[in-house]
């Protein structure tokens, strides 16, 4: 995993905290449900990032998908997977919340099916 994560993570939930924080002081009426949505909405952006550094922090991510997809076959025909570059997937998490990865994608020439790997 990257290095600066931690400082990255650590100033976030900074951020969410004090956000709440300042939530909290701005809605002193607040139901236990308003405060819930709150801390939901504000947590879910920390999720998203978590989810997105760990993913693509994978060794999955550029394994045998650099160049030609060297080292990749397809289980489906045992053709080797060719590379088709980088491209970016978005994915819809928890709390609607919209997470991008950006990794390498192949596809067998044979079959014509399409590889983004996993994380």
């Amino acid at each position: 995993m990257r290095q600066d994560f931690d400082g990255q993570w650590q100033e976030l939930a900074g951020e969410v905290l004090s956000g709440m924080k300042e939530w909290r002081l701005q809605h002193a009426q607040a139901t236990l449900g308003e405060i819930e949505r709150a801390v939901d909405e504000r947590l879910g952006k920390l999720r998203v990032r978590l989810l997105e550094d760990v993913a693509m922090a994978s060794d999955a991510v550029e394994a045998g998908m650099s160049g030609e997809g060297k080292g990749i076959v397809c289980p489906h025909c045992g053709v080797r997977i060719e590379g088709r570059g980088q491209h970016e997937r978005q994915l819809t998490s928890h709390y609607n919340q919209s997470v991008r990865l950006k990794r390498r994608y192949g596809v067998c020439p044979k079959c014509g099916a399409g590889f983004f790997p996993p994380g």
